[in-house]
């Protein structure tokens, strides 16, 4: 098409000239005999009018190469905005065509997913929220009918079932804050080694209870500048998961080391299981929102929100496979 355009341009301007001293020659302004000039200007003009029908007829099988995709991806994008994002458009014509064709695709796709995210998401919920607010329920009616005893047992029941949903709550929220950017952290010099000894303490009722052992091998870190509540919440999720996975007679490791050297120097605290590992398909997912495994509870809220607070103190947190589920992460 430009090769075209070039000699459409080339001839246009050799007729230009033409007509230009035909003109001249008509007013006396030039005498050239036109007679010697005869069998250059008919070709020269049939050979424009052959190309003036060539360049209209490319034009016109390249605008209809790139209408037609064109006129695919606006029905596409119209069953998109029906809710339809089951559709796609093929990826052909000009490479700008395929390519946006490609990218449109590609957010269609996220957009899919999102979409089953959120639907999943609306059903965990309703999911969660249901089971404690129907024991509640039960449980409050049947003291009011005397049937079940108001007594401090029955009581800490209905509190255990209100903790889960502050628990639901406070996470739907946490995560709601760190993807819009408005968390804000309140840094002060932790001692990391103190910090993990006290969240540990709290879970050594649950692991007695599982028959799991906590090992703790603290290094002599420096102190560091972080929220210690936020990274209280990172070690609790890290450690819930692991005590989930680990079988009975099991043991959970907890370390800290410190990381890098000069300006990258940094602490690195990993919590490992004993467990089966985490399987290969999900390794890449397990820190993507309301990502659960088959034999998962929960709403797979708890490992995004640690990635999201490890990244906001400007650390980094990765899950590997070594004699069980891995999961480290780094603070500055």
């Amino acid at each position: 098409m430009g090769c075209l355009f070039g000699l459409f341009n080339l001839l246009g301007f050799v007729a230009l000239i033409c007509g230009i001293g035909y003109l001249s020659n008509n007013f006396g302004i030039i005498n050239i005999p036109l007679d010697s000039f005869r069998w250059l200007l008919i070709p020269l003009g049939v050979g424009f009018a052959v190309l003036v029908l060539a360049i209209l007829i490319v034009a016109g099988i390249g605008l209809r190469r790139i209408s037609r995709p064109l006129d695919e991806l606006l029905d596409a994008s119209n069953k998109v905005a029906e809710g339809d994002y089951s559709v796609r458009v093929q990826e052909k014509g000009w490479p700008e065509v395929r390519s946006l064709a490609r990218g449109f695709n590609a957010m269609i796709e996220n957009l899919q997913v999102n979409d089953q995210q959120r639907r999943n998401m609306l059903a965990d919920i309703s999911h969660e929220l249901r089971n404690p607010i129907t024991i509640m329920q039960g449980n409050l009616e049947g003291m009011i009918d005397g049937v079940y005893p108001a007594d401090e047992a029955g009581l800490k029941s209905l509190m255990e079932e209100t903790q889960i949903m502050a628990r639901l709550v406070d996470d739907l929220r946490t995560l709601s804050l760190a993807e819009a950017g408005s968390l804000q952290l309140k840094r002060e010099a932790v001692d990391m080694a103190a910090l993990i000894r006290e969240t540990v303490s709290a879970f050594k009722p649950q692991a007695d209870a599982a028959g799991v052992e906590i090992e703790l091998s603290l290094n002599d870190v420096p102190s560091v500048e972080i929220d210690p509540k936020r990274i209280r919440e990172v070690l609790s999720n890290l450690l819930a998961n692991a005590l989930h996975y680990t079988p009975r007679a099991g043991v959970v490791k907890v370390s800290l080391t410190k990381a890098g050297s000069g300006a990258e120097r940094n602490v690195m605290v990993f919590v490992q299981d004993s467990g089966p590992g985490i399987p290969s398909a999900d390794l890449n997912h397990i820190f993507d929102r309301f990502y659960k495994s088959s034999d998962s509870g929960g709403m797979g809220l708890g490992l995004s929100i640690a990635k999201y607070l490890v990244e906001l103190h400007g650390g980094k947190i990765w899950a590997e496979n070594e004699n069980g589920a891995k999961i480290s992460f780094t603070l500055q």
